[in-house]
């Protein structure tokens, strides 16, 4: 196997989320081997569950129940070459209280004990899921060298959890190398509870009121899931000597009445709107800069938001009613 070849067997952390479930289905289909790890039951998480339908049953997929943050991981990193790392808590409103503690232990804490696992194996590639959140309020598209300014704690422990893998990925005489993706609100089918696209979907297909946080000109650059999986996929192989940082964006920033009016237009309702003062750790815009994403992974966007929103509108519609009614149960959130 070359350097650039991703190996047959990988390992991915948070398979049962929303992108990670993605991102092993396509491994799967590309014929390798998924060493799946995740802390919630397919038993008790009907979500976890669903997203997982399909790779359950195939014969190249093992799942792991295990928290990063505690299990021992040297026995499932035996022969793994490439790591995604996906698993983290969430969510920028839920950050801010009691739950700080769950961020740190989850997206801080079990990525030190990740990396320091994986340097123990001899792993090649670490793929790391970060977020756009780590840049805080910007006026301009967001460059990979600008100053980060996360303005939630969910932000900073993104950030923190960044700033590990580079540390890890500098040591001297380690084999681990480090693509760390900022990726900027991913969206599409399996969408987490809350988020904007699946709210504004939801209100217009069911009549449900929706929280709108400020004067909706607050703009985000919405990235269409399968775009996510095409480059992340692509860090795995892209040339890359210790770390790197790189967006991944949709391609344009899009402000929240622009997409309530696209609701409407794909699904011919309006959606009924609550309105609601903006909200703690909300930026006001964010846009990527997708130079770097072009040069090193040869990304390009392929799909716009229409055609995003009216794929995921076809999937919320097909949902059973008992998983469609959790995802109006959350307050609306508007970043990764």
């Amino acid at each position: 196997m070359s350097k650039n070849e991703l190996s047959d067997r990988v390992l991915v952390t948070g398979a049962a989320g929303f992108i990670a479930s993605h991102l092993v289905d396509a491994l799967l289909a590309g014929f390798h081997e998924v060493v799946a790890l995740d802390r919630r039951s397919l038993y008790d998480d009907k979500t976890a569950a669903t997203n997982l339908v399909h790779a359950v049953e195939h014969e190249r997929f093992r799942l792991h129940r295990v928290d990063l943050a505690t299990a021992d991981l040297d026995p499932l990193l035996v022969d793994v070459d490439t790591v995604f790392h996906l698993a983290a808590v969430p969510g920028v409103r839920g950050s801010w209280g009691p739950r700080f503690d769950d961020y740190v232990t989850a997206n801080v804490v079990a990525t030190q004990r990740l990396l320091t696992a994986c340097e123990r194996a001899g792993v090649r590639r670490l793929v790391f899921a970060s977020s756009s959140s780590v840049y805080g309020s910007t006026s301009s598209p967001s460059r990979e060298s600008d100053l980060t300014g996360p303005i939630s704690p969910y932000g900073v422990t993104k950030l923190a959890a960044e700033q590990l893998c580079l540390a890890h990925a500098g040591r001297p005489n380690t084999r681990l190398t480090i693509a760390a993706l900022r990726y900027f609100t991913v969206y599409g089918p399996r969408q987490r509870a809350g988020m904007a696209i699946n709210q504004a979907l939801l209100g217009a297909l069911t009549g449900a009121k929706v929280p709108l946080y400020g004067d909706g000109t607050q703009r985000r650059e919405f990235t269409y899931i399968d775009d996510v999986v095409t480059a992340t996929l692509s860090a795995a192989t892209a040339d890359i000597t210790a770390a790197t940082v790189i967006n991944v964006g949709g391609g344009a920033s899009v402000a929240m009445l622009d997409v309530l009016e696209l609701a409407r237009e794909i699904t011919g309702h309006s959606v009924p709107i609550i309105g609601a003062d903006a909200q703690a750790g909300d930026v006001t815009a964010t846009e990527a800069d997708l130079t770097l994403a072009h040069r090193i992974l040869g990304y390009h966007p392929s799909i716009d938001l229409r055609e995003g929103m009216t794929r995921q509108a076809d999937w919320l519609t097909a949902l059973p009613e008992s998983l469609r009614t959790p995802l109006l149960s959350n307050p609306l959130e508007m970043s990764r």
